[in-house]
């Protein structure tokens, strides 16, 4: 599809039917979600488990062939669980796994198929049951981490770090770096001095970004008919 063949108002019933799944059949799953959340496809975000609290503005993404799932594995009530902080976006496929304590601090940015774990999920010697300790996991705020990235038990990732693609981090890594490979190791350091625009910089003002974002889809889809939607639909051509 080279474009978008929907009316304005069809793009905005649909966008409508995702906030009413998000209210009545994703939200009651969990034990908070903030305000303003932009989750598309919310259908394909499974989850289990408590506590998981979700802060506001989150961007969650999810697909058909790469859902995204959040999951408290422990039969204990005193635990933290998955705490997601604000203005935080989380791509299709990834999958974060708490069996006590997993931190996602304010504007970071998770990319496709990342997988954050704070256990092993099964003993070494005795591999029957799952072992008796997790180490907890803690992003610090604004970290990004590269598609399909593991960030293994016990890891804590400092403050604006990039962690780049494919990496396994089963190590601490400090605030102001670059990380690569398997295992994880510093590739570059970056310019504390320098300023590194956040989500929460660029999208703070959510009245003003949804009017912005309301505007361009109404001149983007403008001259779309229901007529023509139907036709793209059940006879596409190569124009489309």
């Amino acid at each position: 599809m080279r474009k978008d063949h929907r009316p304005y108002y069809i793009k905005k019933a649909w966008f409508g039917l995702q906030k009413f799944y998000i209210h009545h059949f994703l939200s009651p799953h969990l034990d908070f979600l903030g305000k303003n959340p932009y989750i598309i496809k919310p259908w394909y975000v499974e989850i289990f488990g408590s506590p998981i609290k979700i802060g506001d503005n989150i961007t969650l993404l999810a697909a058909s062939d790469k859902k995204t799932r959040l999951t408290v594995w422990s039969d204990r009530h005193d635990i933290t669980g998955i705490k997601i902080g604000d203005h935080v976006l989380i791509s299709p496929g990834v999958r974060i796994s708490a069996a006590k304590k997993i931190i996602i601090s304010d504007n970071c940015m998770i990319a496709s198929n990342v997988y954050i774990t704070d256990s092993d999920w099964h003993g070494i010697y005795d591999r029957s049951m799952p072992p008796e300790k997790s180490c907890p996991v803690k992003l610090e705020p604004n970290v990004w981490v590269g598609d399909s990235a593991i960030i293994c038990k016990g890891v804590r990732i400092g403050e604006n770090s990039i962690i780049g693609a494919g990496a396994v981090v089963s190590s601490d890594i400090p605030a102001f770096c670059i990380a690569a490979g398997n295992p994880a190791k510093i590739v570059k350091k970056l310019d504390p001095d320098r300023k590194i625009i956040t989500r929460r910089d660029r999208f703070s003002d959510t009245d003003k970004i949804t009017m912005l974002l309301d505007n361009s889809e109404r001149e983007f889809l403008k001259g779309n008919t229901l007529a023509g939607w139907v036709r793209y639909l059940f006879f596409p051509t190569k124009k489309d």
